[in-house]
């Protein structure tokens, strides 16, 4: 049998959004990979634990962390310095792996939401793999941010027929995306639905730390509760020094 990695979605935070599947490979490994991120937000491995403390009681597993290095700013271009960062995660990871994962062993990455969707951690085992390493790597999904967000609004996607786009931040400030009347944003650092206030008819599902303890629900009329989301997101980021939200913006369909 040879080594094993698993990239393992854990939901958007509440214990009972991991599958069945998922758990099954949380109990199966031997080792598994905390990338720590910095300050406050080391509050995510606590919750990652918490996962782990939920579905594999019996621990039987060790635990590997290293601290997930930061984006550097110094980079002309954004597509420039997310490269740089993935560089520097493989080499991180590689050598946690080599370090850490022995023979006919397996590890676990724990990736938020599903690993498929604004995860880097995919690209980055790719990249362990591609210096060298030998292993076989298993992908299991999990419930996106996005899904949670949408059922605790219980709404869906998509209106009648509609089609859906995924999004960011940085892209929805060029403007909305043509053809299409439902937008689903993520990573989104500037408030940039306060860019379409005057967008005729348009409606926010917004949500915070969906499926923890301290998730935030704001919803209604663009125009109307976008300046309680900006107050509210903000509280929450100073109060704990990392917000991870999401949102659906909606306008009638056929809007232009």
């Amino acid at each position: 049998m040879r080594r094993v990695v698993e990239v393992v979605g854990i939901g958007a935070g509440d214990p009972g959004q991991i599958t069945v599947e998922a758990v099954d490979a949380l109990r199966r490994a031997n080792v598994v990979f905390f990338l720590d991120k910095a300050g406050q937000a080391r509050e995510l491995s606590d919750l990652r634990q918490v996962i782990l403390d939920t579905h594999v009681p019996g621990g039987g597993y060790r635990v590997a962390r290293v601290d997930d290095p930061q984006r550097r700013r110094d980079y002309d271009g954004y597509v420039e310095a997310v490269a740089d960062w993935r560089a520097r995660r493989v080499e991180l990871c590689a050598r946690m792996i080599a370090e850490h994962l022995g023979p006919e062993q397996t590890g676990a990455f724990l990736v938020w939401g599903d690993p498929a969707l604004y995860d880097s951690i995919i690209a980055v085992v790719e990249g362990v793999l591609a210096g060298g390493a030998d292993f076989e790597v298993r992908v299991r999904p999990g419930i996106s941010s996005l899904s949670a967000l949408a059922a605790r609004h219980r709404i869906t996607f998509n209106q009648i027929a509609g089609a859906v786009q995924i999004t960011t931040g940085r892209r929805l400030a060029a403007g909305w995306p043509e053809g299409v009347d439902d937008v689903l944003v993520m990573l989104d650092a500037g408030n940039t639905f306060l860019k379409h206030l005057d967008e005729p008819g348009a409606t926010i599902h917004w949500g915070a730390y969906v499926g923890t303890a301290d998730e935030i629900l704001i919803a209604g009329p663009l125009a109307e509760v976008a300046e309680q989301i900006v107050a509210s997101r903000q509280r929450a980021r100073d109060a704990k020094g990392w917000i991870m939200d999401s949102y659906l913006l909606r306008r009638p369909a056929g809007g232009s």
